[in-house]
């Protein structure tokens, strides 16, 4: 009789409490009865995330992690954020990329505008988007171009934003546009402003059009492009400072970066444990496959870089809850978790041979999903720089 044994570990008790244990299998028992049943119909299809999974997301609590308690949150910090984040995530990515819609409202916003707004995010009633990246400034924030010129008591804003995903579902977007005009070569991050930019869901403004971008994995929900034709802002609706937009928009990349970690170690989960179930329900020359000691041998790699991933985002998120600046070791967070999801999830294909290459299995959404995580909230090129700048000095290239 083969040995059936239990799912790999997920948990550690050097950082898991009771209270986060509890959290952790809360969001865990919500992504497997609730999420993933929800994914396995849509995502094949490219179906949007119905709103009722919002709602019951925000009725936990979900969408109010890191907000104090006073306007309604679970006043929690970023571990928790990322427990509940690697959980969804094993069910589906898009899923756990909704928290961020929530979970605070970045910079900029003044104490009234918390207290008036906070309650309503914590509900999962005023969700955003970021409108920040364009064709020519992903990696490179500081060159974006869309132009922002004022009129009066309002500013015109002109110009094209890319990777706008959940722009059209949002209440609000946060744009970055530069608005002063004389852009120093060598300081190109300032004169950047940000402004909340209010709408109705479903659609977008006079003045904003949107075009689908045609994605190969990431679906529940759609990613724009976005054009600006002499859209009307009011002067008072800009966030922070005027021309110091930049540094809101990289004041977040630590927690982030800890968050796109968390999901990409749940889609490395999900690929693992659906391996694992493969292999003991398929057959080959009289064996389970689960009996066959290369599969064996690579389900042992793809747990010990799961829990090596893992260990390191916990050690991470404790840092930036407690106060610590952690740029450096939040980069190396992300590099090694993402990388080791898309290692992970192309193993699983490969487990599951020809029946890993349909959609009959969700191995293959957790690979064109983990490919992603290389790519958004800064690729891995961008943080092996960031790294060997810490490490080596900036060089000049």
């Amino acid at each position: 009789m083969t040995h059936r044994p239990s799912q790999p570990r997920t948990d550690s008790p050097r950082y898991l409490t009771e209270d986060r244990i509890a959290i952790r299998d809360l969001a865990r028992n919500f992504a497997m009865t609730q999420v993933l049943p929800v994914a396995n119909e849509l995502d094949p299809v490219q179906g949007t995330i119905p709103d009722t999974l919002k709602k019951a997301m925000g009725e936990i609590g979900f969408f109010g992690i890191m907000i104090p308690e006073e306007y309604g949150g679970l006043g929690l910090g970023v571990f928790e954020y990322c427990l509940v984040a690697e959980e969804l995530s094993r069910a589906w990515m898009s899923v756990s990329g909704l928290l961020a819609r929530g979970n605070g409202m970045g910079g900029g916003f003044t104490p009234e505008q918390e207290a008036a707004l906070l309650p309503r995010v914590a509900r999962g009633d005023y969700l955003g988007a970021y409108a920040l990246s364009e064709a020519e400034a992903g990696s490179d924030v500081a060159n974006i171009s869309c132009r922002a010129t004022r009129e009066g008591d309002d500013w015109i804003v002109n110009g094209t934003k890319m990777w706008c995903t959940y722009a059209d579902e949002a209440d609000y977007l946060v744009l970055f546009a530069r608005t002063d005009p004389d852009k120093d070569p060598a300081k190109p991050h300032r004169g950047i402003s940000a402004f909340l930019v209010e709408k109705e869901r479903g659609v977008f403004p006079p003045g904003i059009e949107g075009t689908k971008i045609r994605k190969i994995g990431y679906f529940g929900w759609h990613t724009w492009e976005l054009s600006f034709d002499n859209f009307r802002i009011p002067a008072h609706r800009m966030l922070g400072e005027e021309g110091k937009g930049f540094y809101l928009a990289v004041s977040g990349l630590e927690v982030g970066r800890a968050h796109t970690a968390a999901r990409a170690i749940g889609l490395a989960r999900a690929a693992l444990e659906d391996s694992i179930a493969y292999l003991h329900t398929r057959r080959q020359f009289g064996h389970e496959l689960a009996d066959f000691q290369h599969l064996r041998f690579k389900i042992a790699t793809m747990a010990a870089d799961i829990e090596a991933a893992r260990a390191l985002m916990y050690s991470v998120a404790t840092d930036i809850d407690t106060g610590r600046r952690c740029s450096l070791e939040a980069s190396m967070c992300k590099l090694v978790a993402t990388e080791m999801a898309e290692r992970v999830t192309s193993e699983a294909v490969q487990i599951h041979g020809g029946a890993g290459y349909t959609t009959d299995f969700q191995v293959e959404r957790h690979w064109r999903d983990a490919r992603l995580t290389k790519i958004f909230e800064g690729t891995s090129e961008i943080q092996m720089r960031i790294i060997s700048d810490e490490l080596l000095g900036r060089s000049g290239s």
